[in-house]
């Protein structure tokens, strides 16, 4: 394969390393390290002949034995690419994580969040890719998994200095049109629809852009119209098990499942908020969030003020940390804030039925539910239930049916319906009826289906992404720019 050859010519005697780091390093001693070898770029890719985990320079050696090491790195899953660039103007430390990507491109949203250590900025990286793969799968998309992740300078700067801010999205930019298509970006936590048109500006290969510009904007609406859906797929599946239960044959489906329904939101702010408006429309009668910013409590109040007055809905501010909200008593918990939630501390105490949320990587362990199929809760995995902002923006280029919010978009409203293969509630009911039929969890089941649909290649691009980082590879690209 050209890599190998690359490899080859990368680690040649003599080749050294100024700058070393460990994983527990801060994100930063990365970038400190390729400064250290005299360049801006670097990666860790897997030899896609060999298989073997292999670095651009020595200097990123700690990073390809940390993911060798199956027992301190069990979230790396023959990765195709770990990409990374100093940005020029700004310099932040620019990644793009890819997975799997024979159904097509590796597609998913830009993330900037602080981390502590290069270890957490890498295994989040390699979660959120590896579920973006299993997503864009089980709903249907041609699109691999992928995953940019920018480590949030320290102090405030990047929200007070509005030119500073522009250099890191106007680098990371240059970063994505240097990786030549391999990865098209999206919006995630910490970016907005206004980063995303600075990307647009130094790149093609991105998306959730300004309607204004030909894009999607925000895709938190879609999301939270998704997960409403992914909570009637497990209401039905309860239903049909009540049924099957007091042997009444298999139930029809509620038209409305959620009617009359308890739920309680971990976190009310971008998809959160209109999730409580989806499942008000739903006819919910009892809705309760919670979220550590006094902001998005306050947007959500404002927002649903007449239902928070006729006392369908209760809102409150909840300290960092305070995961009490899972433990209300109420029919269905809803995680929308932030990934890890479903934990052994955590699980125990939740009392409602159904668990289904936006959140990624809501699993603190992918491989542990920590008991909940055992008690008998429904989780639906989260790459099954909050498809849709990937769904609203990730066709962008082959442009939209209809306006802008609507479901006039078949993309849109098919996926959100009952009657399409890959919608959303029939995902949720593929999943959780897989689980119970094979006696797994519903995170083992959902892996299984996506994993399955992960090995079918693009009709017409399959592999490409998987030939343009061999070409990346095989030139000179870690060589620049400096």
């Amino acid at each position: 394969m050209l890599a190998s050859r690359t490899f080859r010519r990368a680690l040649l005697p003599g080749a050294r390393c100024a700058s070393s780091f460990s994983v527990g390093d801060h994100p930063y001693a990365l970038a400190a390290a390729l400064g250290g070898a005299g360049k801006k770029r670097g990666f860790v890719v897997t030899d896609p002949g060999s298989g073997a985990v292999v670095a651009s320079d020595p200097c990123l050696d700690p990073l390809a034995a940390f993911l060798r090491d199956g027992a301190a790195c069990p979230d790396y899953l023959r990765h195709e690419g770990l990409f990374f660039e100093v940005g020029a103007r700004s310099g932040a430390l620019c990644g793009a994580f890819l997975w799997n990507t024979a159904r097509g491109a590796a597609g998913g949203g830009i993330r900037m969040i602080p981390y502590n250590s290069i270890q957490t900025y890498v295994v989040d990286g390699l979660r959120l890719a590896t579920g973006m793969g299993r997503k864009s799968a089980l709903t249907g998309l041609w699109h691999g998994g992928g995953k940019g992740v920018i480590a949030q300078p320290d102090g405030e700067r990047h929200l007070t200095d509005a030119a500073f801010r522009r250099s890191i999205f106007e680098d990371y930019g240059d970063f994505v049109t240097g990786l030549r298509g391999c990865y098209v970006a999206a919006e995630d936590s910490g970016v907005h629809v206004a980063d995303m048109d600075v990307v647009f500006s130094r790149c093609r290969f991105t998306t959730c852009i300004s309607p204004e510009l030909g894009g999607s904007g925000n895709p938190s609406v879609p999301t939270a119209a998704g997960v409403a859906m992914g909570m009637e797929g497990a209401v039905h599946f309860q239903e049909q098990q009540a049924a099957a239960a007091a042997g009444a044959g298999a139930a029809a489906p509620s038209a409305r499942p959620l009617e009359g329904k308890s739920i309680a939101v971990q976190g009310v702010g971008n998809v959160g908020r209109p999730l409580i408006g989806f499942l008000l429309e739903a006819g919910a009668a009892r809705v309760v969030g919670a979220d550590i910013s006094e902001a998005h409590v306050a947007l959500a109040q404002a927002e649903h003020a007449a239902a928070i007055a006729d006392g369908r809905v209760a809102l409150r501010v909840s300290a960092a940390g305070d995961d009490s909200i899972l433990a209300e008593d109420v029919d269905i918990v809803s995680p929308c804030a932030w990934g890890g939630v479903i934990n052994p501390t955590t699980a125990p105490t939740i009392r409602a039925g159904v668990v289904c949320g936006a959140a990624n990587a809501q699993l603190l362990d992918p491989a542990d539910d920590c008991g909940l199929t055992a008690r008998g809760v429904l989780y639906v995995p989260d790459f099954a239930a909050n498809p849709m902002g990937i769904v609203n923006c990730a066709n962008e280029a082959y442009g939209r049916v209809g306006a802008l919010g609507t479901t006039e978009d078949p993309m849109i409203a098919d996926r959100l319906g009952r009657d399409y293969e890959f919608s959303v509630y029939n995902s949720a009911l593929k999943v959780l009826r897989l689980a119970a039929a094979e006696g797994i969890s519903t995170a083992e089941a959902a892996n299984s289906l996506a994993d399955e649909l992960c090995t079918r290649t693009h009709p017409i691009f399959g592999h490409r992404s998987q030939e343009i980082m061999d070409s990346l590879v095989a030139g000179d690209w870690a060589e620049g720019p400096l």
